[in-house]
């Protein structure tokens, strides 16, 4: 059966801790992969623009044997010209992994559902899980464990990045806070807080949405922020936005508040004195270089795993 990559929650705990596994030994024994993925082919996808997906990617397919296709679709969105169906049909027929970057949901899924090959979502308005399962490694390989973690987001609670760390926090019984600004348009769509319940049932997980960001530091074990001005925003929503999220933003007094080893996290960009002050990103807490450094390692292995080769 074809395995896609939509959501964190595609993967349930222990095959996420397997890609995870498998991440940390091509990070310490890379040419022993070298061979894995050769004559194979990524088409990639972009609608949106990249740094860290496409270079990760790109790079990542090159070093397990195989090459990496970039298509943009940017002046071309999805279905405008050819319909979704018979673009994936056609793709399933040249390359052997489909990744998508898109600003819809629904494109994504639907690219999936008539794909005969792997689809991994390289980010939607709805999930973002290649950072995510990143995230978690970055955060194993700090902490030494993800168990009994207390992870706490600051800023925008309507956003991809946010609502994967929920599902990840939900799957794997973690505490979360998840501290925002009150409005529809900035806290997480009622869909994604009954997924995050009816998962955390069966987990013991406790996610919860504050309005407080130093209640939400409290006894934080990872701090995660994540852009104010996401792609697709207005640019002259900007001031409006960063007056909203202010109160949310990561300074050293956050930090301070939280556990004495607590560690920083941006999954990039950053801007530097809006979601956090220049003082915590180039702090000794901060680890989100290697957080980026890891998306490399993570992106191999999730396309090893989709493609069966562990």
């Amino acid at each position: 059966m074809v395995r896609n990559l939509l959501k964190i929650t595609d993967l349930n705990k222990k095959e996420c801790n397997q890609i995870i596994e498998k991440a940390a030994d091509i990070k310490k024994n890379p040419e022993k992969y070298k061979n894995a993925l050769q004559n194979q082919t990524l088409l990639m996808f972009f609608e949106k623009p990249s740094l860290r997906t496409r270079i990760s990617f790109e790079t990542g397919m090159f070093e397990l044997g195989g090459q990496a296709i970039f298509y943009s679709i940017k002046d071309s969105p999805l279905g405008r010209k050819e319909t979704i169906e018979d673009m994936a049909r056609v793709v399933s027929r040249y390359a052997h992994i489909l990744a998508a970057r898109v600003y819809k949901r629904q494109d994504i899924w639907d690219l999936a559902k008539y794909a005969s090959i792997p689809v991994i979502n390289m980010l939607d308005n709805f999930a973002h899980p290649c950072q995510i399962l990143s995230d978690l490694f970055t955060i194993k390989e700090k902490k030494e464990k993800i168990d009994g973690l207390k992870l706490s987001f600051f800023g925008d609670g309507f956003n991809n990045v946010t609502y994967d760390l929920m599902r990840a926090a939900a799957l794997y019984g973690l505490e979360m806070d998840v501290a925002c600004p009150e409005g529809k348009d900035f806290t997480p769509e009622e869909v994604v807080l009954k997924e995050v319940s009816n998962i955390s049932k069966n987990t013991g997980a406790k996610v919860r949405v504050l309005h407080d960001a130093k209640k939400a530091t409290l006894n934080s074990d990872v701090i995660y922020t994540d852009s104010w001005m996401s792609y697709g925003i207005p640019v002259e929503k900007e001031k409006e936005r960063k007056s909203a999220f202010m109160p949310y933003q990561v300074n050293e007094e956050i930090i301070e508040t939280a556990k004495s080893d607590v560690i920083f996290m941006n999954c990039l960009p950053a801007m530097r004195g809006y979601e956090q002050t220049s003082k915590v990103i180039d702090g000794n807490h901060s680890i989100v270089f290697d957080q980026a450094e890891n998306r490399l390692h993570v992106q191999k292995s999730i396309m090893l795993f989709l493609k069966e080769k562990f």
